[in-house]
C-alpha cells in the first residue's frame, strides 16, 4: 500500500498524467494519505489565490482516498525516528546540540510524521521530497518511491 506525500497529492489534484498514470496502473484503492498531508493540502488551499476552487479541489480528492490517523504508536515512532536523526545529523559538541532543530538538519517535521506513519503501517511513501531519502539513511525500513 502506497502513502502519498503532499507533492504527489497536489500532482494529482491538478492533473498531472504521470502521477494520474501510476494510480490508474497501481489502483486508486491501495493509496492512502496521512492527516499531516491532509492538513498541508488544506493549508496550501486557504493560502492560494483561489481559495474556494482549491478547497473545493481538495475535497474531491479527499473524498475519494483513506486517511491514516495519528496515535500513541506513530507518536512513539516519530519520537524514536527523530531521536535516531538527530543522534546521527546534529553536532556532536553538547552546546550546539541544545540549539540544534530539525529544520536546521534539512529535516521537515511534517515529513517525519509522515515517515513514522508509513514505518507504523509498513507503507511505501510517494514523495519527490528528498527529506525522505535522507530519512532512510536512519531507518533503512522506510521505503520510498517517486512517481515523477
Amino acid at each position: 500500500m502506497y502513502l502519498l506525500d503532499t507533492n504527489h497529492c497536489s500532482r494529482a489534484i491538478l492533473k498531472d498524467t504521470q502521477v494520474l498514470n501510476y494510480l490508474r496502473e497501481i489502483n486508486n484503492n491501495i493509496v492512502s494519505i496521512c492527516v499531516i498531508t491532509q492538513g498541508e493540502l488544506v493549508d496550501m488551499a486557504e493560502r492560494s489565490q483561489r481559495k474556494q476552487s482549491n478547497l473545493a479541489l481538495v475535497k474531491n480528492f479527499l473524498a475519494g482516498i483513506y486517511i491514516y490517523p495519528i496515535d500513541e504508536i506513530t507518536a512513539i515512532k516519530y519520537g524514536q525516528l527523530k531521536a535516531s536523526i538527530f543522534k546521527q545529523f546534529a553536532p556532536k559538541e553538547k552546546s550546539k546540540r541544545r540549539k540544534t532543530k530539525m529544520i536546521n538538519l534539512g529535516f521537515g517535521e511534517n515529513d517525519l510524521w509522515i515517515a513514522a506513519v508509513a514505518l507504523q503501517h509498513n507503507l511505501i511513501v510517494v514523495s519527490s521530497d528528498s527529506d525522505f531519502q535522507r530519512i532512510k539513511e536512519v531507518e533503512k525500513a522506510l521505503v520510498v518511491e517517486s512517481w515523477v
